[in-house]
């Protein structure tokens, strides 16, 4: 009796610990199982997804920050736009002083006036000159007749031998005032010729002091060089300024690009066009951005920075260098959600497709600069419009000039 109540309750326990290690075997069996399940989900995602992508999260967004500087020296009097206001390309932004260039341009204006009259009048000499030579070519001819008649009558002792020398002193006298009067009408051609007033060179040069003038009055009226936002306003009324000196800027917002710094062990796949995802830290993971690799950087940032490194220094740690790759950005989901420069983002690129060409192929045959501006151009023309007008309010007209010319060539 006593035996069989003690050998009872051990094999209980014995049957309990059993239970108790198959349960943890099974427990340990399936978390191995569901490891390398996990393993195996990992690898195949890993091969036929992740592998072809390469992301960082050091990206920012860039773009062309336009200095507004001025092009002559004046005292700023006006101030048309501040930080944050949208300014279209052309809209003047801050005026200088502009009374001794006003002085200057009237000074211009008057000489050119003056200059066109007297080139003007050149042209009507040369008629005064050739009716000159007519007029002297008539005193000649009578001259000699008066001579010939008196040779004549000199055998019958009706002249004197002294009316005969008077009368040769009269030819030799007209003959030296008819080339008198071509060498003046020659050298007012010599002013006159293959040219008309408003291409005459004094008129030329009166104009181009004009058009100097009339810039320099233009320049004091700084314009918004492209349509986009005031950024670094540092001008103030009154602040006398220099050519050159940055006043501020205009952000054109519709133009940026993404600045992506990758690991110099990320872009060895990488190559121009691929495309590319990208997310703003200013609306998160809900809008999404999408652009292609527009190409790589030829050097890493720390050979580019204000102090590169000296890596021949005897202080020497590898650090992983990053390359600069630059993303273009679809304008309309710019458009829709606006980015601001310098803001972060989260890029992606599929670098499945790397058959293409790491660096930017050379453009060849550019029918236009990569940037420009025409907002300058109008001072050019406004300029030109005022000397022509200048030219035919003190000529008797461009037609009228070339006719003159002409007949003084005929002559």
């Amino acid at each position: 009796m006593t035996s069989t109540s003690t050998t009872t309750p051990n094999a209980q326990e014995a049957n309990e610990q059993n239970k108790g290690n198959g349960k943890r075997r099974r427990r340990l069996i399936i978390i191995t199982l569901v490891l390398l399940l996990a393993l195996i989900l990992y690898g195949l995602w890993w091969f036929f997804f992740a592998r072809h992508y390469e992301s960082t999260d050091d990206a920012y967004v860039s773009g062309n920050v336009v200095q507004v500087t001025p092009q002559v020296s004046g005292t700023v009097v006006a101030i048309h736009g501040d930080d944050t206001e949208l300014v279209q390309a052309g809209q003047p932004l801050i005026e200088l002083d502009h009374s001794d260039a006003k002085v200057a341009l009237d000074q211009a204006e008057a000489q050119l006036a003056q200059t066109v009259r007297e080139v003007r009048t050149l042209f009507v000499n040369n008629n005064t000159y050739t009716a000159n030579v007519a007029l002297r070519s008539a005193d000649l001819e009578k001259a000699r007749a008066d001579l010939a008649r008196r040779q004549e009558l000199a055998g019958t002792g009706a002249v004197g031998k002294e009316e005969l020398e008077h009368a040769r002193t009269a030819v030799q006298a007209a003959e030296s005032a008819l080339q008198a009067a071509r060498e003046q009408l020659a050298s007012n051609q010599a002013l006159t010729d293959r040219t008309s007033i408003e291409n005459h060179p004094n008129v030329q040069r009166a104009a181009a002091q004009v058009q100097a003038a009339y810039l320099t009055l233009s320049r004091n009226t700084l314009p918004a060089p492209m349509t986009g936002f005031i950024a670094k306003r540092s001008v103030q009324v009154g602040q006398r300024v220099a050519p050159g000196m940055p006043l501020m800027s205009v952000v054109p917002l519709n133009a940026l690009w993404v600045d992506a710094n990758f690991k110099e062990v990320q872009v060895a796949k990488m190559r121009v066009g691929q495309p590319v995802t990208l997310k703003s830290d200013v609306y998160g993971g809900k809008v999404e951005y999408h652009g292609k690799v527009v190409g790589l950087s030829a050097g890493t940032g720390a050979a580019f920075a204000l102090l590169p490194t000296q890596n021949a220094s005897g202080n020497w740690i590898k650090v992983v260098q990053r390359i600069p790759v630059r993303i273009a950005l679809d304008p309309k989901e710019l458009q829709e959600h606006p980015l601001r420069v310098g803001l972060s983002m989260d890029v992606e690129v599929d670098i499945a497709n790397d058959e293409g060409n790491s660096l930017t192929g050379a453009v060849t045959g550019r029918s236009s600069p990569a940037y420009q501006t025409d907002v300058f151009d109008k001072a050019g023309q406004e300029a030109a419009a005022r000397v022509a007008e200048i030219i035919a309010s003190n000529s008797s007209s461009g037609k009228a000039g070339k006719q003159t010319a002409n007949g003084a060539r005929q002559q």
